[in-house]
């Protein structure tokens, strides 16, 4: 423990108490505030007369655990920085389990597009701002949404706007299939280096792409590294890009370099593109809120008679 000098000059020993120029006249007293034992000299009286001074250790206990948190603090950020992870689009599938009229969907549908020469209606939510893409074998593929939580949510919703339409839909087979995550390393990349040292694993071909493709088995994902910092992560759920993250940095760490201002200015603007999106996806959700809550009233009356898997009256 680190001692701290008062301005009288006194300095406590490590268990609180005080050391002082005459032993043999010193006396103990007990501070019941904190529970440590306090030296008191007849050398320092009280400031109204006779007795003795009694100094509280509190203040030496409170600023030695304050300093050695600082440094706890200080080293585990220069050791382990934070990287912010962000998940840009969920994948999922499930079945409704029925025969779809997608001409039916089209006339009547809100928010549908008829592809007919694919074979497929594309469905999109304001919230969650998703799109589904619908075949008439009752498979479902929704994209767009940036959680698990948000992806499960809209594919109920579009099983229920099926459901209003006419159709027996039941919720079935639903599952993820993919995730999208990127994140910006605080550092740039040599990426030749890279990938000249884990060569049976990662791909470099600058004439078809500007990054490094890195396949993993465990976690089962694929990253994409650029000289920037910037790597892009694809994997079957949010957790395995995670992994794959924690997986990849002590390796890139090995590889890294200071930023030029040409990559610094590459990684503001996709900040900014990826700001731009998230303000226009909150307008969109603003502007339109009144009708969302009214379908949210809608799914929280009809959530005690469905539940995933079984048969939706």
């Amino acid at each position: 423990m680190a001692a701290v000098v008062q301005k009288n000059g006194m300095k406590p020993h490590v268990n609180g108490g005080l050391a002082h120029p005459h032993p043999h006249t010193t006396h103990h007293t007990h501070d019941h505030r904190v529970g440590v034992g306090v030296g008191v000299s007849d050398a320092y009286p009280l400031r109204g007369g006779s007795g003795c001074d009694v100094i509280n250790s509190d203040v030496f206990i409170k600023q030695e655990v304050k300093q050695e948190d600082e440094d706890c603090d200080r080293v585990a950020g220069d050791d382990e920085p934070e990287i912010d992870i962000v998940i840009n689009n969920v994948v999922c599938s499930f079945s409704v389990r029925c025969h779809l009229n997608l001409r039916q969907i089209a006339l009547n549908g809100v928010n549908v597009e008829y592809r007919r020469e694919n074979g497929m209606v594309t469905m999109k939510l304001r919230k969650p701002y998703t799109t589904a893409s619908i075949w008439s074998s009752g498979k479902i593929t929704c994209t767009g949404a940036t959680s698990e939580e948000q992806s499960h949510v809209a594919a109920r919703r579009f099983a229920r706007l099926l459901q209003r339409l006419g159709f027996n839909t039941r919720f079935t087979n639903y599952r993820i299939v993919n995730v999208l995550g990127t994140c910006s390393m605080p550092f740039a990349i040599k990426i030749n280096a890279f990938s000249e040292k884990h060569k049976p694993i990662a791909e470099y071909e600058p004439e078809l792409h500007p990054g490094v493709t890195y396949k993993l088995k465990k976690p089962k994902a694929t990253l994409k590294i650029f000289s920037t910092g910037s790597i892009t992560v694809t994997a079957p759920s949010v957790l395995d890009v995670q992994q794959a993250i924690e997986h990849i940095y002590p390796l890139v760490l090995e590889f890294r370099k200071e930023r030029s201002k040409e990559d610094e200015q590459l990684a503001e603007k996709r900040r900014g593109a990826a700001n731009a999106r998230k303000r226009t996806y909150s307008q969109m959700a603003s502007t339109n809120k009144e009708t969302d809550d009214e379908d949210d009233d809608d799914d929280d009356d009809d959530n005690d008679c469905v539940a995933a898997g079984d048969a939706w009256p």
